[in-house]
């Protein structure tokens, strides 16, 4: 019997995990509100009345599936005038990596749940980086938001609007452009 119960208990977690695999592409690549349960269920090739029984309606699932650590680089340990282009590079590779940061982008567009949640994430993980390597702790928040502005702008317009000057860029171009002014906010041109 307690055999069953793990096979069972794996089975649930190996469905859980294809439901939220399938929820970070949906909502990358259509947003939160054009994201559909039953869509959710057919790209996981499962039944939708799981996705209910595990997740219970589609904000629950959402908040699951947006779910995100920055994995931001040590920035402490670089030479103090190469943060921001490693921290612009490090957010190209997130974007360019991970759906289910993309997912929250597209949502928090227009669901303010997920506004609240990128904001909690910049505000948790982005700010006391910032707030690290800054010599005016009092400005830490202010940087950490104009920093917000630009590496949350460059990928709204890039991977979202699909701007196509901003496409056209190779990512070495936008790291050049990025770079210095992710690098002023940060260190305050120190």
């Amino acid at each position: 019997m307690p055999e069953k119960r793990q096979s069972a208990g794996r089975r649930a977690a190996t469905t859980k995990a294809a439901i939220l695999a399938a929820a970070r592409e949906r909502f990358a690549a259509v947003g939160y509100e054009r994201a559909t349960i039953r869509a959710i269920a057919a790209a996981a090739a499962i039944d939708p009345a799981l996705v209910m029984r595990y997740y219970g309606n589609k904000e629950r699932l959402f908040a699951a599936a947006a779910t995100f650590d920055l994995r931001l680089p040590d920035l402490a340990a670089l030479p103090r005038g190469a943060v921001g282009r490693a921290l612009v590079t490090h957010f190209l590779d997130r974007w360019e990596s991970d759906d289910t940061l993309m997912a929250l982008l597209r949502a928090a567009v227009s669901y303010k749940v997920a506004a609240a949640r990128m904001r909690a994430i910049f505000a948790k993980q982005v700010a006391p980086t910032v707030a690290a390597l800054c010599a005016e702790p009092a400005t830490a928040a202010t940087r950490a938001g104009l920093i917000g502005s630009q590496i949350l702008g460059m990928a709204l317009c890039r991977y979202v609007l699909r701007l196509p000057p901003v496409v056209a860029l190779h990512r070495a171009e936008v790291i050049t452009w990025l770079g210095p002014t992710i690098q002023r906010y940060l260190t305050g041109g120190q």
